[in-house]
This record gives structure tokens, C-alpha cells and sequence, in this order.
């Protein structure tokens, strides 16, 4: 059973929605919102297809007049999780920013998600801050961010 990692094409919409749904209680991607974040040119929606069924994904955006990037949404289906496919796919969200010119990679992960918070922190990034209420059921959300291969604290900034 290969796994390959590839950009998404809108016949995915179908299997990322099945993804979605399953992996996340609230604050859901729509159907409409994944199909136009595989058109959009300032994001790259990257999955993992295993013999032609979609286990997971991860959308970065990059915003033109940034040199940070933004990991907007990763998910695994259920029947992946614990199988590491969440760090592959983060350390694939990483390359495509390196692959933009960015500097750093920042994300927002709710309080809550204890396994998240524990996969990215165990991949470098650290904690910038909160912001409460982030989420539509009320929790709040842990920033977070991790320099990128020769990007300094001071690139960073001044990027800003």
C-alpha cells in the first residue's frame, strides 16, 4: 500500500469532505471552501493518497506581501491517526513554504487538541500566544510557529 503525497484536484472535494467531517467536531471546511482552496493560487492543498483513497491532508496559504506561511487546516482520516501520516504531512506543509521563499510557518491549534499541540511541538514550534474564543464552540486557540531551514528570529521580524 503506497503512499504518495500530491497536490489536490477538485475530483478530491468528495474524499477531503468525507475527511473533514470525520476529523473535525466544529469549524469544519466546507465542501465550497475546499474546492476554491484547490483552485486558489495563494494556497497549496497537498494529500495523502493510499492506492487511490485520500487518509489525509494539510492546506498552507501564503499571502503575497508575507514571507511567513500559513498552515490553515491538516487532518487525518480516523483510520490513520497514530500512524504518523500527521507529521509527514506537516513536514510536507514545511516544504511547500520553503519551496515559496517563506521564512516560517505559522498555524492556530485548539487548546484542546492535545495530540496536535504535542506533534507540532515535538517538530519545533513554539508557542506565540492565544486567542480566545477563536473557535465557533467557544475555545480558544494556541498560536504557534516554527522558523524554517536558515530563516533567523530576525528574518522573521523584519518580514513582518
Amino acid at each position: 500500500m503506497a503512499l504518495i503525497l500530491r497536490l489536490a484536484c477538485v475530483s478530491d472535494v468528495e474524499q477531503l469532505d468525507a475527511i473533514e467531517q470525520s476529523a473535525f467536531a466544529h469549524d469544519r471546511l466546507s465542501r465550497r471552501s475546499l474546492r476554491g482552496s484547490i483552485r486558489r493560487e495563494t494556497a497549496q492543498m497537498i494529500v495523502a493518497d493510499r492506492d487511490g483513497t485520500l487518509v489525509g491532508y494539510c492546506l498552507v496559504l501564503f499571502r503575497k506581501s508575507s514571507r511567513i506561511a500559513r498552515l490553515y487546516s491538516l487532518a487525518v482520516a480516523p483510520s490513520h491517526a497514530g500512524s504518523g501520516l500527521g507529521r509527514i504531512l506537516l513536514a510536507a506543509a514545511e516544504e511547500a513554504a520553503r519551496r515559496q521563499g517563506r521564512l516560517s510557518l505559522r498555524l492556530e491549534v485548539r487548546e484542546d487538541n492535545l495530540r496536535a499541540i504535542g506533534l507540532y511541538e515535538r517538530s519545533g514550534y513554539r508557542r506565540l500566544g492565544s486567542k480566545p474564543g477563536y473557535y465557533e464552540d467557544g475555545v480558544a486557540a494556541i498560536k504557534m510557529e516554527k522558523c524554517l531551514e536558515h530563516a533567523t528570529s530576525e528574518e522573521i521580524e523584519a518580514a513582518l
